[in-house]
Parts: structure tokens; C-alpha cells; sequence
């Protein structure tokens, strides 16, 4: 949704007699941004209250007739009103108040634990609804009382537009004229603010203007320095681990058959799919063996796709607080379809939204299941779903019917030419020569070895070798797989039951 879009849907929430909105944002700026652009519209004045200034009267807006006009932009800050400081008597003063208005509450959410707050709240909503004005309520993570919760109406301000991102490109540059000198051509611009998306306004301006100021010029250069950074970004957030296709190395050895279908599904995404109304591919569910390349499987979608991958770590999720870990969940896919076309990568679907032998969590683990398979549905972003599972028996028999996912691929253990594939991938970057070694005698030595395994053999094998003082060669590798007893031994029997059932329900990679 645009920001002008997201304008004429406020007003309309306001002009209905919606009395209290719910914004969760730490944007503050985009907040007063979008009330003044509502407000020229509605002719309403707006008041604005916190916990450390008290209530006071914005300025700025066309019904404020305690601005003076003539005093130079900044020298005047609004005076708060006598004794609005704590919430109580700011709620109090609010209902006294005889016009109609937008009132903007900042982080009152944590005040809402006083039982007298909750009341004197609720009155004023009750009151709003009869006469059109309206309050805000903003904050990070907002958690409203049942009886106050039915009253209100949460509006999802979405993280900036690809508008609003070159807006404050041009912010920037305008503040540092004279500072740094522009070199970027139009299509490095679009690049920028393609970079920056899934960032706050505050986020984007500071990546562009230290990029810039870092060598005195903005260039198609920086753009690697602003994914570099949102990458730290995302991480610090804490929902989703970000990898631009730019870093992203990922190779993969076998797969035919799943590569096949990733060519064709493409096209899905494609400008003439879109011209026919066709909806975009929605993503593939692949379960199989531990180590055998499924998530490997998904950074080189990702990659050959030249999409960004988004992986969501469902432990990141959890949060001790009813109510915030589904807030989690809808705060990252919304943030994946910010970022779109984008691949969104669920590593291990069943240990976050798997069938739980019991309530332990309170039936937590059903709810993100519920959430999830609805927005699978009807997510509106150019998202791609790759999940990966290892335990069947543990994903609830919804996820696995048609239609759910495009399509579930089944990954076995590799045969011989995969292997020899494997064992070339990770010989040469460990920078081996792969014509030095036997190849055919270590595909045969590693019958029965997934690929990451047989990864973890040469790298021991090194090891090995460095400590040694010798060349590694074939004879030191096999000897390190002789070693090892693989998953295919020590778990024979959950590996005959999953092919089993893989047989019968889905479609191989190879």
C-alpha cells in the first residue's frame, strides 16, 4: 500500500467514527507525517501527548491558532498543557476538551497496566465514538486489554514505499550539497531505493548520507555498502536473517528435477504471467534427510532467482508474553513482503509449527500454523515459501495436501553422480584440485553419506592433513569415512519409514 494510499485510508477511519487507532511503529516521523497530511483534508486540530512532555497542541496544522506565524521555524516548541504529564489527567483533560480532534498517545501501552488508565481510556473511546474525534495510540508492540481491544481498529503502517525511499535519497543529497558530489546514474538510483527496502526512513537516510560522506561521493558503489548494511540491519532486529543475491555463493550439486521445475515456475513472476492474471508461484515445501542440501536447496533458489533470501528463525519468534510471538510472526512476513519479490526461507517448519504431542505451549504452535497457512493464501507480495522439514510425522497433515505449496519435493540421500558432484564442489573450495583424488573411489567409499557429511569428511580430512604435515589425498579421506558411521546406519529405521511415506506423497528432486 502507498503512502497516499494508506492517507485516504486513516481519513476514512476517522471520518466513520472510529475512535481510537492502533498504530505499532517505532516511525514516529512517518506517524506525524501521515496525520498532518490527513488532517489538511479534515480540518481538524491534533494534539500530541507523552509520558515525558505531557499534552500538548501540535503545530503545523491549518486549525492551530496558537502558532505564531511570524516567529522563525523552530524557535518555538508548544507548550504542554497544566497537569497532563501522567496519563490519568491527560485522558481527563482530553475528554473536557469540547471540538473535535486527533489525539496522538505515545507509547501509552506500558501505562495500561493501571487499572484506573484502562478505565479513564475506554470512557474517552466511548465518548469519541458520538462526536468524530479520534486518538492514536502508537508504540512498538502494542497489547490492549480484551475490553478495550473490541473498540479500537489496528492500521498497519507498512514499512516505506519505493516513493518515500527516493524522497529521502533526495533529502539527503539536498542536506550535504556542497559536501559530496553525485555521480549515481538514474538506474543506480532505482538500485538504492530497491536496497533500502525493508528499512525505516531513519535507517535509509543514515546508510545513504554515511555511504556518501565515507568518500565524498554517492555512486552505483554504495549500494553494496547499503546492503551491507541492512543485512546488519535485519539481524539486529531479530525476525529475519537477510542475504542479498550479491552475497550469496550458494552451489548446489544435483537436484535435476527440482531445478527443472524451478526454471518453469519462474516464469511465474515474469511480466506476461502477470498479463494473464496468473497468480505468482507460492512456494515448495521440501522435506527429506538431515544434511542432504535442503537448505542449501534455498540459497541457491535464491540465488539463481536473483532474489533476496530472508531466512525466518522460528526460535527468534517465541517471546514469553501472550500474544507477541504471532505479532513476531505477522511483524516478519510483512517485512518479506516489504521486500518483495523476495525468498522466504522457513528452516525446519516443524519445530515452529508442528503438531506438539502436548498444550506445553499453550497451543502457540497451532495458532502460527493457523496464521501462516492463511497468509500462504492470500500474501499479497511476490514471496516465494521454500520451508524445510526433517520430521514428516510432525507437520500437521494440512501442510501436506495439494495445493498448499506449488509443490513437495522429496530429498533422498544423493546416488553416485550427485556425490562425485559433492565431492568436487567442496574439494575445490578447500582449494583441492579434484583431478588429484580417486573421485570414484571416494563416491563409492561414501555410499550411504548425505552431502553434508561427506563435507564434514574433507574438512576433517584437512585437518588431519595440516596436523600431520602431509598432502591430503584420497587414502587419508577414506580412511576418515570409514570413521564415521552415517545417519543411513545409526538411523536405518526413521530413514526406511520417511522413504516410505516420501514414495507414495512426493515428488523427487532428482
Amino acid at each position: 500500500m502507498s503512502f497516499a494510499n494508506s492517507v485516504r485510508l486513516f481519513q476514512t477511519l476517522v471520518m466513520s467514527f472510529h475512535s481510537a487507532i492502533v498504530i505499532e511503529t517505532v516511525e514516529e516521523e512517518r506517524v506525524r507525517t501521515l496525520i498532518n497530511t490527513a488532517i489538511n483534508e479534515l480540518q481538524m486540530a491534533v494534539f500530541e501527548w507523552s509520558v515525558a512532555q505531557g499534552l500538548t497542541r501540535s503545530q503545523g496544522n491549518c486549525q492551530n491558532r496558537w502558532t505564531n506565524e511570524y516567529a522563525p521555524p523552530g524557535s518555538q516548541k508548544p507548550q504542554a498543557l497544566e497537569q497532563t504529564s501522567e496519563p490519568v489527567e491527560a485522558l481527563k483533560h482530553i475528554a473536557e476538551l469540547q471540538f473535535q480532534a486527533i489525539y496522538w498517545l505515545k507509547d501509552l501501552g506500558p501505562h495500561l497496566e493501571d487499572e484506573v488508565v484502562r478505565r479513564q481510556l475506554r470512557e474517552v473511546i466511548q465518548q469519541f465514538s458520538q462526536n468524530r474525534s479520534t486518538l492514536v495510540i502508537t508504540g512498538h508492540s502494542i497489547t490492549l486489554p480484551p475490553d478495550i481491544a473490541q473498540d479500537v481498529v489496528y492500521f498497519d503502517l507498512k514499512l516505506p514505499e519505493p516513493d518515500e525511499l527516493y524522497q529521502a535519497i533526495s533529502e539527503v543529497v539536498r542536506s550535504l550539497k556542497g559536501r559530496i558530489s553525485v555521480e549515481i546514474k538514474p538506474e543506480g538510483i532505482n538500485e538504492l531505493v530497491q536496497a533500502m527496502r525493508g528499512m525505516t526512513l531513519q535507517q535509509a537516510r543514515k546508510v545513504i548520507a554515511f555511504a556518501a560522506l565515507d568518500d565524498g561521493k554517492l555512486t552505483e558503489e554504495d549500494v553494496k555498502r547499503v546492503l551491507q548494511r541492512k543485512v546488519q540491519v535485519l539481524h539486529e532486529e531479530g525476525l529475519l536473517d537477510y542475504i542479498p543475491p550479491e552475497m550469496n555463493p550458494a552451489q548446489l550439486g544435483g537436484f535435476n528435477g527440482l531445478k527443472q521445475w524451478l526454471k518453469r515456475a519462474r516464469v511465474g513472476f515474469s511480466a506476461q504471467a502477470k498479463a494473464f492474471n496468473l497468480p505468482a508461484p507460492r512456494g515448495i515445501l521440501i522435506v527429506g534427510i538431515q544434511g542432504c542440501g535442503k537448505s542449501l536447496a534455498a540459497k541457491t533458489i535464491a540465488r539463481e532467482w536473483q532474489m533476496p533470501l530472508l531466512k525466518l528463525d522460528a526460535g527468534r519468534l517465541y517471546d514469553k508474553f501472550i500474544g507477541e510471538s504471532e505479532k513476531n510472526f505477522r511483524r516478519a512476513v510483512t517485512l518479506a513482503e516489504t521486500m518483495s519479490p523476495a525468498i522466504l526461507w522457513i528452516d525446519e517448519i516443524e519445530k515452529s509449527m508442528g503438531q506438539s504431542d502436548s498444550d506445553a505451549d499453550g497451543g502457540l504452535s497451532r495458532r502460527l500454523f493457523g496464521y501462516f497457512l492463511t497468509w500462504l493464501q492470500e500474501k499479497s507480495g511476490d514471496v516465494f515459501v521454500v520451508a524445510t522439514a526433517n520430521d514428516l510425522s510432525r507437520i500437521p497433515p494440512e501442510l501436506l495436501r495439494k495445493g498448499r505449496f506449488d509443490e513437495i519435493f522429496f530429498v533422498d540421500l544423493p546416488d553416485e553422480t550427485e556425490r562425485a558432484g559433492i565431492l568436487q564442489i567442496h574439494l575445490m573450495r578447500r582449494r583441492q584440485d579434484p583431478r588429484r583424488f580417486q573421485l570414484a573411489e571416494l563416491v563409492q567409499a561414501t555410499d550411504g553419506f548425505s552431502g553434508a557429511e561427506i563435507e564434514q569428511m574433507i574438512i576433517t580430512s584437512l585437518y588431519r592433513a595440516i596436523y600431520e604435515q602431509r598432502p591430503v589425498d584420497t587414502e587419508l579421506i577414506i580412511n576418515e569415512v570409514k570413521s564415521t558411521v552415517p545417519l543411513s546406519i545409526s538411523r536405518r529405521e526413521d530413514l526406511h519409514t520417511l522413504r516410505t511415506m516420501a514414495q507414495e506423497r512426493f515428488v523427487s528432486v532428482k
